[in-house]
């Protein structure tokens, strides 16, 4: 598949803060990630003073790195005692055991887009026409979406937007596909998502849109009733004028 999700998760909790006499200071712990399998799980927890940074410890690193005077004597304290042991096992404690949640009831599920294809413009007299095909409601934001014209990948006149986030966890995208009809040739909106097998295809029918075909249909509609209503009329009539007796005057 096409398709390599990459993703790089951040779990950021603030766990310590304290307010005295207008200074600041905040520590926060983090978990990255870039697999499912947790195979590459870095734990690093950081204490800022006033919005700067001065002691930090990184799993990979393995121990605390001081950034000023005062962080550079307490990751000299902190590396020689029991503390810097605490830190090393809360890749195992604190990252994967929360990691493992989050992939369990957020991360590896899966919501397949709602695909249309649609025409902002009809083609006419051989004119340029515009094609949209969205993919609506899916997740996760990962998605691919491009266009075939008679099998054969097209990488010129199409402008597609960003994913875009519905604020419920969903996603939707949107390509658009200038084009000059051709008899004949078939063209297609290609989608490709975690939640599908292998890559969708939607063919575009050139035929008229569906609100175009109830207008027909409603039209068709009222001229038969209008038709069988005049025979009704005309029948009625010949009745009638068959039934008289002329009475010379």
């Amino acid at each position: 598949m096409f398709l390599s999700l990459q993703l790089l998760l951040l779990l950021t909790l603030i766990v310590r803060t304290a307010l005295t006499g207008g200074y600041y200071e905040y520590e926060t712990n983090e978990c990255l990630t870039s697999s499912s399998d947790l195979t590459d799980v870095e734990f690093i927890t950081t204490i800022y003073f006033n919005k700067e940074p001065y002691i930090r410890f990184n799993s990979t690193v393995g121990e605390f790195v001081g950034y000023t005077e005062y962080g550079v004597k307490n990751a000299e304290c902190w590396n020689s005692g029991p503390y810097l042991q605490q830190m090393r096992g809360e890749v195992e404690r604190y990252c994967k055991r929360n990691l493992r949640i989050f992939y369990s009831h957020i991360l590896d599920k899966t919501v397949r887009p709602r695909v249309e294809l649609n025409a902002e413009q009809q083609p006419s007299g051989g004119h340029t026409s515009m094609l949209m095909c969205s993919a609506y409601d899916f997740y996760p934001q990962a998605i691919d979406v491009y266009w075939q014209r008679d099998g054969k990948k097209v990488t010129t006149d199409v402008i597609s937007t960003e994913e875009l986030a519905d604020g419920d966890w969903y996603y939707q995208v949107h390509s658009h596909l200038e084009y000059t009809p051709r008899s004949g040739e078939k063209i297609s909106c290609v989608v490709e998502h975690a939640s599908f097998s292998g890559p969708m295809t939607y063919d575009w029918d050139p035929s008229l849109p569906e609100s175009d075909r109830n207008k027909i249909a409603i039209g068709a509609s009222g001229l038969v009733l209008g038709l069988i209503l005049s025979a009704a009329g005309f029948i009625y009539y010949k009745k009638k004028s068959s039934g008289r007796i002329l009475v010379s005057s």
